[in-house]
């Protein structure tokens, strides 16, 4: 790599020199020659501070992910003989939890030997997501995982723009 072509710290183009000059012209401002574009003919590199440069890249990263939309998994636990009064309560907390934008974990527990009729869990978590089906989409349907059943719902995006 016997010339590049040069950007210097202010942003202005000062050409193909050989490295020798660059590097010399980066020393003399007390700066860092940093390759931009390797893979150019000539190989473009710029005049920087690089560690000031690295250290605004993670700034700008870390401001990124603050201002990411971190969605909240709340978690329901149901039973198989759940009493309609608590399965309202817990389908209307379902619902807040969705119009707020956060998803759903509907979890169903067999105990004893509920296990031996899981058609009523089913029922139960087919009721759940046809009663939250103007609100959420399921992202993963009701599913059997050991002892249990679980669903995740996630809000619809036109549901988000109502609030």
């Amino acid at each position: 790599m016997p010339e590049v072509r040069c950007i210097d710290a202010d942003g202005s183009q000062i050409g193909v020199v050989s490295t020798r000059d660059a590097l010399i012209r980066a020393e003399q401002q007390g700066l860092d020659l940093v390759e931009v574009s390797p893979t150019a003919r000539p190989p473009v590199c710029r005049i920087m501070d690089y560690g000031k440069y690295k250290y605004d890249q993670e700034k700008k990263l870390k401001a990124q992910k603050k201002n990411a939309a971190a969605t909240k998994v709340k978690e329901l636990k149901f039973h198989a003989n759940v009493d309609t009064h608590d399965y309202e309560t817990k389908v209307r907390h379902a619902r807040e939890f969705l119009e707020s934008g956060n998803r759903v974990k509907c979890s169903l527990f067999f105990r004893g030997r509920e296990g031996a009729h899981q058609e009523l869990g089913f029922d139960v978590m087919n009721r759940v997501l046809d009663d939250l089906k103007d609100l959420a989409n399921a992202e993963q349907p009701p599913r059997l995982m050991g002892r249990s059943i679980i669903m995740l719902l996630t809000p619809r995006t036109a549901a988000k723009g109502k609030s």
